[in-house]
């Protein structure tokens, strides 16, 4: 008798789970009504959440100004003309540049592609002679390695023009972060309520920590990535080579890849640069090595600084998984992922310790 107790538990547990699996299966049955719902909700919610963002990043800044003695409201309103209008006047001065620089990429396309085969056509034949295991694994990461680059461009190119087509979405992300940012503690304050009062101190604890792991890191990577791409640009400009702003453009977005982003950003930068002269592939590739000496033993040590806490094996694992299954996406988000992984575990561990005692 003592055990129909808990076989009314199991079965109570299992016809659950076989109703959860059904009300999937009839989910994927209306992909075709839900699917179109769902993409504009996600447009409706894209300026909301970039603003949202937005707000996250800038909101430390207003809150050290407001320390320093500045009013909320005017620290607010300094920090937004500086973003926003910083943001808008390289927007204005760059998407034309960049349009101009594309159209020229895309005529000359072929140039570059028939140069980059020749690269691959040399590096074949260096290591022909190689065992044959090692050759099929070499041509593999080859092949690899031109999707993560086709990705890359393509992610560059698409995400202009998706830029270019949201335009009027764009526009009404600054009024949401102004909203927030000024509104930050009633937004706070609403959160806390709609929370159930006894998920309250642990969803704060757990907020606390995941902005403390992450918070600094996006915010730090951001800037260091924003200051390489720039300084990328510049020095490529100087030294007349093509598609400065577009090349900078990539080699910052690359660069928020640990380890392998400098490498990825600079093949693009070294196949142009090949069908000029062979000194300018000379000078790109000191650009690219000045710039990551730079990032690596002045920029992340003083703005990123050790905000992750893991070492460096679990983020390589983690850039190696991600490059699988997302290929460049993958790459740049493999590492935030990472870390929130890393605290959800220990407050997972927390709760379960808590919950058995």
């Amino acid at each position: 008798m003592s055990d129909r107790p808990t076989h009314i538990k199991w079965l109570y547990r299992l016809a659950i789970a076989l109703f959860v699996f059904i009300l999937l299966y009839f989910l994927y049955l209306l992909t075709p009504v839900w699917k179109p719902i769902l993409k504009v909700l996600a447009i409706a919610l894209f300026p909301f959440l970039l603003g949202g963002f937005i707000t996250y990043l800038l909101h430390p800044i207003v809150e050290n100004l407001h320390k320093a003695g500045i009013h909320r409201a005017i620290a607010t309103l300094l920090i937004y003309i500086l973003f926003f209008g910083g943001t808008g006047y390289a927007i204005y001065k760059g998407i034309p540049i960049i349009i101009h620089q594309l159209r020229d990429l895309s005529e000359n396309a072929s140039l570059f592609t028939d140069q980059y085969q020749k690269w691959l056509t040399f590096i074949q034949k260096q290591t022909s002679t190689w065992p044959d295991g090692i050759q099929h694994e070499l041509d593999a990461r080859i092949e690899s390695f031109e999707k993560w680059l086709n990705g890359l461009l393509k992610l560059v190119l698409s995400g202009v023009m998706k830029f270019l087509n949201s335009l009027f979405l764009i526009i009404i992300v600054p009024f949401i972060s102004f909203y927030l940012l000024k509104d930050f503690y009633h937004v706070k304050k609403a959160a806390w309520y709609l929370t159930p009062i006894k998920w309250r101190e642990s969803g704060k604890k757990f907020i606390h920590d995941l902005d403390e792991s992450l918070g600094g890191y996006i915010r730090g990577q951001l800037l260091v990535c924003l200051i390489i791409g720039s300084l990328a640009a510049l020095s490529l400009w100087l030294m007349g080579m093509k598609y400065p702003l577009l090349l900078g453009i990539i080699i910052g977005i690359t660069n928020v890849i640990p380890y392998f982003g400098p490498i990825i950003g600079a093949i693009p930068a070294a196949v142009i640069a090949s069908t000029v002269s062979g000194h300018m592939v000379i000078y790109v590739v000191i650009v690219v090595l000045g710039l990551q000496f730079l990032e690596g033993n002045i920029l992340s040590p003083l703005i990123v600084g050790k905000s992750l806490h893991m070492h460096p094996l679990f983020i390589m694992g983690a850039l190696v998984l991600g490059g699988e299954i997302g290929g460049v996406i993958g790459l740049i988000v493999a590492v935030p992922l990472l870390a929130m992984l890393k605290v959800v575990c220990i407050h997972a561990r927390t709760h379960f310790v808590a919950s058995k005692s």
